[in-house]
């Protein structure tokens, strides 16, 4: 497999990379920020909160660059956003009280799912298309994805190092968790490096829309609203609030649930790859439905199982399928939207994953801590599904150039 499809470039390598780089970071501090918050001394309502507020800051910060971001330069934009990175890194690190670390988890870019929610996502993903012809674009978000997925894994893998520094060095685990955040920091200074050796052809042209959202407006919120309900249940099924529920289930360390999403995350990465081949058979909208589907059912199974093993096996078949829309669904916007409306288009889909999970992980929170029950799945897992079905009705007809090209030259 070429790394990168053909057509592509020195810019397209730069924006994969940078997503590498800070998927190890999302990985790592989304297995060790419940635990490290619980190390001092939070409440699970409290770590909800704290969860949730990093959700709210980046939907903020987000929807703002996505409505005015158009009038700055992409290279600047993504350069300011890594030094906050770096603030935010230090911010947790140096912190201690709730009310503290509430604020710098809403004005910074801390992750708390495997995934990419910051604001640099929709940036990139705005960028990404303009380095690849039509035909490459769905392949080339399949890479983005692969490539996020699979250093997210081995980010999660090292949430063990930590702990094993803990045993051997007789340091407290709090105090080693807290360098995991500055090497957060370490890597927000090296993603702002790789950012000033983008190219001038990645700016916006001069003559820069008057507004970011044009003729696909009604498209764009349309898909906005869908997207809102799916995160809203993701937000209940957070990476960090599993691990809480496999601790509080299963007494499961953070060690083991660290192994647990790196092999969760290398099955999502994976098939981000097979995602493109059942989208040039299917078509893009019926391929996010169609494996999501299934993902969400093994979801709500896991918190029927009777023991840690059946519960891990559950989230893990979630896993080789639940992402397989995140290459497709990204591709489907950016090709179903104009090229200027696209930066836009990209945050405004986007800013649901973390605006619409605020509530939830408090809720989740709550539950987990009256009940070692998998609530959060079951209900997380049912909205999810909902949306599939909504997803499917409402767009199965509105098709991206390429499926169009197709369907024009099979007819007589």
């Amino acid at each position: 497999m070429r790394i990168l499809p053909l057509g592509t470039g020195h810019d397209a390598a730069v924006l994969l990379q940078t997503r590498g780089i800070r998927a190890f970071g999302d990985g790592i501090v989304s297995v060790v920020l419940a635990g490290y918050l619980a190390a001092l001394g939070l409440s699970g309502a409290r770590i909800g909160a704290v969860v949730a507020a990093t959700l709210l800051g980046s939907a903020a910060l987000t929807l703002g660059v996505g409505l005015r971001g158009h009038r700055v330069g992409r290279r600047r934009l993504l350069q300011l956003v890594s030094v906050l990175m770096v603030l935010t890194g230090l911010g947790f690190a140096a912190a201690n009280g709730f009310w503290v670390l509430l604020v710098v988890a809403f004005v910074g870019t801390l992750n708390p799912s495997g995934g990419d929610v910051s604001v640099f996502l929709p940036t990139e993903q705005a960028l990404l298309p303009g380095t690849a012809p039509d035909s490459q674009r769905t392949g080339l978000f399949a890479r983005y994805t692969l490539i996020g997925s699979l250093v997210a894994a081995f980010g999660a893998l090292c949430a063990a190092v930590p702990e094993w520094i803990a045993a051997r060095v007789e340091v407290s685990d709090e105090t080693a968790l807290r360098w995991t955040f500055v090497g957060y920091a370490v890597l927000g200074a090296t993603v702002l490096l790789r950012y000033r050796s983008l190219s001038s052809a990645i700016e916006p042209p001069t003559e820069a829309p008057a507004v970011a959202l044009g003729p696909s407006r009604g498209i764009v919120y349309r898909l906005a609203a869908l997207f809102t309900l799916d995160a809203f249940g993701g937000g209940f099924v957070l990476t960090a609030l599993v691990v809480l529920w496999l601790q509080r289930r299963f007494d499961l360390s953070i060690a083991i649930s660290g192994a647990v999403f790196f092999w969760a995350g290398l099955l999502s990465a994976f098939s981000s790859l097979v995602a493109v081949r059942i989208a040039r058979r299917i078509g893009l909208v019926r391929t996010m439905v169609f494996t999501h589907l299934p993902a969400n059912g093994f979801l709500i199974l896991a918190a029927f199982m009777p023991d840690a093993r059946a519960a891990i096996a559950a989230l893990l078949v979630r896993s080789a399928l639940s992402q397989m829309d995140v290459p497709v669904r990204t591709s489907y916007v950016m090709a179903v939207v104009s090229p200027a409306e696209r930066p836009a288009a990209a945050s405004v889909t986007n800013v649901p994953r973390s605006l619409a999970s605020v509530v939830p992980p408090i809720l989740a929170g709550w539950l987990l801590g009256h009940s070692p029950f998998g609530w959060p799945l079951v209900i997380g897992g049912a909205l999810k599904i909902s949306y599939d079905l909504l997803l499917l009705r409402t767009f199965r007809d509105v098709r991206p150039p390429e499926e169009q090209v197709v369907e024009d030259i099979s007819q007589p």
